[in-house]
Order: C-alpha cells, then sequence, then structure tokens
C-alpha cells in the first residue's frame, strides 16, 4: 500500500464512506449464504417489519443487535444466513391505500375488490421498499438475495398449505363466536390485537320491573345501549339478596322483551347491585353465560356500529348515539335510578385506536390447546431458551390459558381464506389451488371473502421463508435458526405462533435461543412518542452523526430485561467517540511512511507494549463474554473503555517519544505494537461501527480484501501480562493521582512542578523508578525525588493513592492562601447546592412524582456532591497544615 493510500483526511465524513462501503460489501456477496459452504450454519430471521413502516428506534434497536450477532458469527467462521423480508400488515395496509383513494374521492367497495387490491400491490411496489432501504442504511447485513414478502408466491402456498393441513385435522373450524370487532377497520381482532386503556366512564343503574309488578331488580352497566340485546338478568346464586327470585319473568325497559332472572356463579355479587344484564351477544362473559342457560342470542348491531333493526326505535342510530337516547328514554320513563363515575377499562383497535365491541359473528378459528401443549415443552425442556429467562414465565402463563385463535379478518388486502362454497350443493371445499368445479359437477363456486390474520403468515417465517413447503438445501443447512430477536410486546403475536407452527409442520423448534430486547425510552425513561414531543428520528440522527454513532450508542447499553433511556445528547457523545478513533489511527498511520508490518512481535517489549496487549487479551474475553449471553452493554462498555482509556489516553501518550524521538528500532517496535493492537480492536468493534472500521482497516499495513471477513479475535493470541498490569497499575495510579491535583489546584498543563514520592514499599519504588521518563512526562513533572519521609515545606500538595504518596511542589506559581480562598468559595458553591438537591429528595411530592429516572441522577448529584466536599475540606485541610 502507498503512502497516498494510507493517508487519512482530517475529519472523518461518514455519509460518504458509509455509501461506498455498503454497495461494496453487497457488490462482493458478503451478505449471502452458501448452502454448500464448509462452514458451520448460522441463521437468524428478521422480524418482519410492516410494509407500510419506517423506521423507528425500535427497528433501530432491533436490527442493530441482530446486525451485531451476524457480523460477529461471520467472522467467526460461520455460514451466516440472515434472513430479510416485510409483512403485508393486512390492516396498516389496507387502511393507508383506502385513505389515498378517499382523497381521489372514491372507496374501496366503489372500485371493487378486485382493483383495490390490484391498487394496494401498485402501492406496495412503489412505497413498500421504503423501509428496506431504511434498513440499508442502518448497516444491516441481511441476505437481500433472499429477500421475501409474507403474500409473495411462495409465502402463499406456505400458507395454504398449512391452513389445509390444519382443517384436515380438524384444528381450523368455523363457528360463532364472540369476536372483538373493529367498526373502523370492519374486522375482526384477536385478544391479543385490542389494547385495554383504563377510562373513566359511568355506571347506570337501570330499573328492570317484574312482569307480574311485584316489584323490580336494579342492574347496573357501564353499556346502557347494549340493554336492547338483553335476555337475562342474572345474580349470584347463593346472594340472599335476590334468594327465591331465580325463574321469575322481568320486563326489559323500552324494548318490552319478557326475559328470566337467573343465578350464575360468574356473577360478582360485589359489583353493583348483585344482577347483572345478560348480552350473549355482545360480551364474551355473558355469551358463555347465554351457553350454560340456553339464552336466546340478539344482536344489535351493524358492522359498522350502528344499531340494527333488533334495536327497535334506536335502528340507524350510531352506539354512542343510542346510548345518549337510551339513558334519556330510561330517564324520562323514571326508571334510572342513578349514575355514577367508574373506571374500567376498554379495549381499542391497536391500528386505529376505535373503541372495539365485543361481536357476535361468524369467523374461522385455529384449536390452540393441541399445539400448545408441544410449544409448553419446548421451552420447558430447554430446546428453546428465553433471554431474559422471565420471559419464559410470561410464556407459560400465556400458553397455558391459550383461547382459540380468530384467523379470519373481514378485509381485502391479505391471504384470501382457501375456502370455496358451492352455490348450488352448499358443499364446503377446502384446497390449496383454487378448484374448478364442485364435486357435485357445479362449477359455481364463491371462495370465501375474508383473509387471514397477519400473524397466521407470520408465524409460518422461520420455514416459509427458507422455501418450504419444498425440501430444499436452504430448509436442511439453515432451519431451526440459531437466535429470534423480538421484542417482548409480540411474544404473544408472533413469538409462540412461530414455535407451535414450526413444532407442527417442521418437527422441530423454529430457533435455539430467543433473545428479547427491551424498549427505547427517552431520556427521562418515559415512552417515545409524537404526542408527547420525546420521539427521536434514528434517520435524524444518522444524517446528524453517522450510522456508527447511532449504531454504538444503542448496542453498547443493551443489557438483558432494561430499558434504554435514550437521549440525543449520547449518540452525539458516540460520535466524538468514533472521531476519537479516527484520530488516534491518523496518528499511528502519520507515522507509517516507510513501514511494513512485520510478522513477529519484536523479541523484547516495553512495559507499555507488554500492558497494551494484556489489556487487549482481557478485552477479547470480555466482548466475547458479553456477546455470548446477549449482554451487548458488557462487550460495548468494554470497548469504549479500552479504545478511549487504555489505548487513546495512555498508550498512545506512552509511545509519542519512541514514535518522534527514539531510534529506529525503538520506533518500529512502538509502530509495529500500535498498529497490530488496532487492527485488533478495529474486528472487535466491526460488529457495533461497521463502517468506520472497514476505512481505518483498509488504511492499515498487512490487512485483507475486508474486515467483514476477517477472523475474529482470539484472546489466545495476546497472553494476560499480570506483572505489566500490576506495574503499570501502580503508575496509572501515581500519574492520575498527580493529574486531578494539578486540576483542582488550577496548574495548567504547561505548569512544571517538583515532586517527592514516597513508596509503599522497595518493589513499588523500582516500577516508579524504572518508569521515570513514563511519570515525568504524562504527570508534567519538573523533577522527582523518592524518599522514605515526608518532605518539609514547600511541598503541600499531597496525593494519595494505592502503592504510594506523592506531594507536589509550589513552583507553579500558586499561593497557599490564596488557594485556600479560592477552595473556600468553591466550597461554599458545593455545599448550597448540596443542601438544595438533599431538600429535593427530601420531599415526598418530588419522590412521588418525578420519573425514577430523574430521582436516581438526582440521588446521584447528591453523592456526587458529598464527595466533592470532602475532598475540597481534606484539600483545605492540607493548605492550612503547610504553615506560612
Amino acid at each position: 500500500m502507498s503512502d497516498s493510500e494510507m493517508e487519512l483526511s482530517k475529519r472523518y465524513e461518514p455519509r460518504e464512506v458509509e455509501k461506498r462501503w455498503y454497495a461494496v460489501w453487497e457488490e462482493r456477496g458478503y451478505f449471502h449464504a452458501a448452502t454448500d459452504s464448509e462452514r458451520p450454519p448460522f441463521s437468524q430471521v428478521i422480524p418482519p417489519p410492516n410494509v407500510t413502516g419506517v423506521l423507528h428506534m425500535g427497528h433501530a434497536l432491533n436490527n442493530t443487535l441482530q446486525d451485531i450477532i451476524a457480523r460477529r458469527r461471520r467472522m467467526q467462521g460461520y455460514e451466516v444466513l440472515w434472513m430479510p423480508g416485510t409483512d403485508h400488515a393486512g390492516i396498516a395496509t389496507q387502511n393507508v391505500v383506502e385513505r389515498q383513494i378517499e382523497k381521489e374521492g372514491t372507496d374501496r367497495h366503489e372500485m371493487g375488490r378486485e382493483k383495490f387490491v390490484e391498487r394496494v400491490w401498485e402501492w406496495k411496489e412503489q412505497y413498500g421498499g421504503t423501509i428496506i432501504n431504511q434498513l440499508k442504511a442502518l448497516g444491516c447485513s441481511c441476505d437481500w438475495e433472499r429477500e421475501r414478502f409474507t403474500m409473495d408466491a411462495g409465502c402463499s402456498l406456505a400458507v395454504r398449505t398449512v391452513f389445509k393441513e390444519l382443517y384436515d385435522e380438524g384444528l381450523i373450524y368455523r363457528g360463532k363466536y364472540i369476536i372483538n370487532w373493529c367498526v373502523r377497520c370492519h374486522t375482526a381482532l384477536s385478544d391479543i390485537e385490542v389494547e385495554h386503556e383504563d377510562k373513566t366512564g359511568h355506571l347506570w343503574y337501570v330499573r328492570y320491573p317484574f312482569a307480574d309488578g311485584s316489584g323490580e331488580v336494579v342492574v347496573a352497566t357501564t353499556r346502557p345501549e347494549t340493554m336492547l340485546g338483553d335476555t337475562a338478568v342474572a345474580v349470584y346464586p347463593a346472594d340472599e339478596r335476590y334468594a327465591g327470585m331465580e325463574g321469575r319473568t322481568l320486563i326489559l325497559p323500552l324494548v318490552a322483551r319478557r326475559i328470566p332472572l337467573i343465578t350464575d356463579k360468574f356473577v360478582d355479587p360485589e359489583f353493583g347491585t348483585g344482577a347483572v344484564k345478560v348480552t350473549p351477544a355482545h360480551d364474551p362473559n355473558d355469551y358463555d353465560i347465554g351457553l350454560r342457560h340456553d339464552l336466546e342470542q340478539v344482536n344489535i348491531l351493524n358492522s359498522d356500529g350502528t344499531i340494527n333493526e333488533n334495536g327497535g326505535p334506536y335502528a340507524g342510530l350510531d352506539r354512542y348515539q343510542a346510548r345518549e337516547a337510551v339513558v334519556r328514554d330510561l330517564e324520562k320513563q323514571g326508571l334510572l335510578v342513578k349514575v355514577e363515575e367508574h373506571l374500567h377499562a376498554v379495549g381499542h383497535c391497536y391500528r386505529c385506536s376505535t373503541e372495539v365491541e365485543p361481536y357476535l359473528s361468524t369467523q374461522w378459528f385455529v384449536k390452540m390447546e393441541p399445539l400448545a401443549k408441544p410449544g409448553i415443552e419446548a421451552v420447558r425442556d430447554g430446546r428453546i431458551k428465553f433471554t431474559p429467562e422471565r420471559w419464559a414465565k410470561v410464556y407459560f402463563d400465556w400458553m397455558e390459558n391459550i383461547r382459540d385463535w380468530c384467523i379470519s379478518r373481514q378485509l381485502w388486502w391479505g391471504h384470501r381464506i382457501p375456502v370455496w362454497y358451492c352455490d348450488d350443493c352448499g358443499e364446503q371445499l377446502v384446497e390449496i389451488e383454487e378448484p374448478t368445479a364442485c364435486s357435485c359437477g357445479s362449477a359455481n363456486l364463491r371462495q370465501d371473502p375474508d383473509v387471514l390474520d397477519t400473524w397466521f403468515s407470520s408465524g409460518l417465517w422461520p420455514f416459509s421463508t427458507m422455501g418450504w413447503p419444498e425440501k430444499n438445501d436452504t430448509l436442511s443447512v439453515f432451519y431451526p435458526t440459531s437466535v429470534l430477536t423480538t421484542a417482548f410486546d409480540i411474544i404473544f403475536f408472533w413469538v409462540a405462533r412461530m414455535i407451535m407452527l414450526g413444532l407442527r409442520f417442521m418437527g422441530d423448534v423454529p430457533f435455539r435461543d430467543v433473545f428479547v430486547t427491551a424498549l427505547v425510552r427517552d431520556f427521562e425513561g418515559k415512552k417515545m412518542s409524537k404526542s408527547s414531543g420525546n420521539v427521536i428520528d434514528p434517520l435524524d440522527v444518522i444524517e446528524l452523526y453517522g450510522t456508527d454513532a447511532l449504531r454504538f450508542a444503542l448496542g453498547s447499553v443493551a443489557v438483558p430485561g432494561r430499558d434504554i433511556n435514550l437521549a440525543e445528547e449520547r449518540i452525539e457523545g458516540n460520535r466524538n467517540f468514533v472521531n476519537k478513533i479516527w484520530n488516534a489511527a491518523r496518528l499511528i498511520i502519520s507515522n507509517l511512511e516507510g513501514f511494513e508490518q512485520p510478522d513477529e512481535l519484536p523479541g523484547e517489549l516495553e512495559l507499555a507494549d507488554r500492558w497494551i496487549m494484556s489489556r487487549l487479551a482481557g478485552l477479547i474475553e470480555r466482548v466475547d463474554e458479553g456477546m455470548d449471553f446477549y449482554n451487548f452493554s458488557v462487550a460495548g462498555k468494554a470497548l469504549y473503555q479500552f479504545v478511549w482509556g487504555d489505548f487513546c489516553d495512555w498508550y498512545l501518550e506512552l509511545i509519542k517519544a519512541r514514535l518522534y524521538r527514539g531510534t529506529q528500532q525503538e520506533k518500529d517496535a512502538a509502530r509495529t505494537v500500535a498498529c497490530k493492537v488496532l487492527e485488533c480492536a478495529l474486528r472487535l468493534m466491526h460488529p457495533f461501527m461497521p463502517f468506520v472500521t472497514e476505512e481505518l482497516w483498509q488504511k492499515l499495513p498487512g490487512t485483507g480484501e475486508s474486515i467483514m471477513v476477517a477472523e475474529w479475535p482470539d484472546a489466545v493470541a495476546f497472553a494476560i501480562d499480570e506483572e505489566a498490569e500490576r506495574e503499570m497499575g501502580l503508575l496509572q495510579s501515581v500519574i492520575g493521582g498527580i493529574r486531578s491535583a494539578r486540576s483542582e489546584h488550577g496548574i495548567p498543563p504547561s505548569g512544571k512542578v517538583d515532586a517527592v514520592i514516597v513508596a509503599d514499599g522497595d518493589e513499588s519504588q523500582l516500577v516508579l523508578e524504572r518508569y521515570l521518563v513514563y511519570l515525568v512526562s504524562l504527570a508534567g513533572l519538573s523533577s522527582v525525588e523518592f524518599s522514605d519521609a515526608v518532605p518539609g515545606a514547600g511541598f503541600g500538595m499531597r496525593v494519595v493513592v494505592e502503592g504510594a504518596e506523592a506531594f507536589l511542589s509550589w513552583e507553579s506559581g500558586v499561593d497557599a492562601c490564596e488557594e485556600i480562598d479560592r477552595l473556600g468559595r468553591k466550597l461554599a458553591k458545593v455545599e448550597a447546592d448540596l443542601e438544595q438537591a438533599m431538600a429535593k429528595l427530601g420531599s415526598g411530592g418530588f419522590i412521588a412524582k418525578a420519573p425514577p429516572a430523574v430521582v436516581e441522577k438526582e440521588r446521584e448529584k447528591e453523592r456526587e456532591l458529598t464527595e466533592t466536599r470532602q475532598k475540597l475540606n481534606e484539600q483545605i485541610e492540607a493548605l492550612r497544615g503547610m504553615g506560612p
């Protein structure tokens, strides 16, 4: 490599570097996994982002961690398949296109199903690649040659095959049931697609008179409009308030329907009056009560949330208008006893936030219990391991209480249910491919209009993306996958279903490890939301600070089970870290003119060289330990501390004298070790910061075609040197203590001081004497004297560290009286700040109302101020003891 090729610009320009290297990696096929490789396989599937999606901070965290895993495994010698793709996102995508055509003055019903679906496909082709391009900007090294879409031909075949097999086994059935219905999206929602929010509503107490005129029962309800569909009133069997009333007939107010009073153990006698209205068509619990007592099911709602003909005079009203009208009429007729405020959980559609209606409807379901049992065992016997482990308990709780899964959705965009009905004989056909005729010979077939829940196709993702139901090399080599990295909020939506369906159709678990990522919150620990104005857009910060800065900001603080409190300042700080690495490399590379990296290290190495390689050995061990257990924070912090602290702040400072003024042999030794350590550190950092590491690695002598395919470092190549660590530790302690004293006393870097050092024993003194050149240059000393006793007047700055004490002279121009006065003013300020912090922490209101992160920050401030106060007092006392 020529000297011009090795030159580095003064500033790191991330945008140009990122674009250039990502293109190179793709062109060279580094992301592609070969099925005929002799390397051991490692695979993972991306949680497919919605085709409507744009990159948010949750995506950025999840995919950064996946990429860190993938890049490291490649370097470790694995054949890595990271399967990418997107989800068709039924409700979300249909809503986007519906809003688009609404602006054009039409709607899907006017357009017709076929043309509307064509329009959605057009939208997908035009805009569906946005999230993929953003993942590439994040540096994701997915196998883009294998990119999949949950509605592509292969995935669609897998969906139809699974549906038919489950149907033929009796695990898919059609039936009436209370489902969650979104009147905005006009579709059913599974239980886990409903988001519950506590809301202050009302509890209306309504009189239900006995038919014989002998009295009444007062019923409390939160939804008075649904009383139009009541078919009974229920009380707890042992409730003495209603003894002897079972079987009597009541008159349903406003509708005048005769309904029975029944007893059922489900009724909570503590709620309201202990008597509850039973509406089997509009409440899941009432539905079950209705089945037990053979009650009529009266549906009063249309699919758009208006009252139907069963609502009598209220037909045609919106559900909320009907509520107001019902309450008004009850009041007029003297049937409304009272109204109370009532806090209760209200279900909302997870997509459009519309209040969900329990709705009696004919839907398609999967029987889950037979599928759940093997899924429970797979985690219980260790074939699948959750990290953090506590998520396994959450998984078990849901799986052991699982309900049948409503899989039909009243949408047009999605996998249409592969069921056809013969309009001539009524036969129901379930086929993988569209049938042309019924067994009766009729071609008059009509396909079920519903589509499948989006999560049905997503549940097949680990094997459908690899080509199932066809048998092929990709499946045989890369299934089961090695790890799934996912957010906790889709354990039920997605993870559990992948486990159940993978076991059923592949005969094996879909992945060995499930790494559950945390939430990214704002710096105060609050959830990021547009309404709160605290969202950090990953694309914005990439533009400002570069991709590597964002990736390291996220990856280096990712602790299993702990949410990440993120401030933009942290990302900016990691941009500074990237620049620190760049400048360190510039320093080394600028001193490499005419240098060729030898195969072997010099025979004898100086302490600084032995120490930095020992530290590197320890670094490799810590990085491996952290990453093996998905504790990326351990690895990230170790890298930061080594590169910024050990390498930049210490080692490079220690070798500058050799680089600039040493003999050729000394200079070559320093260059050899510096290059070797930097090259290795870049490989360790590459999974976290792929772009800057590649750019710098290419500038070092003796490197290969790309850091992406370089070998992962092995700690064995850099042995731990305990003697070097111990000796360097003593030097760092003394130098660090002197530097702190200089800073605290306002001595400028150019100000030279004399020092008398009293070592704790001969061994410590020998080390300090042997490496006096390090001590003098890095501590800024003009002279050093070793002594067995404390020096006399003139050496008033005392530094106490483990292994030695240092006494510094005042020849730098510091006056003791002036210094006492200066420190006294500083102490007064610290004590005032400390008093304020203690008062805030002593306030019950602050502790109760402030976010936990803010409270902890204030406590940390109190600890720091207390420590500073103690140090200032010690310095003042030392100065007073000096004498005139």
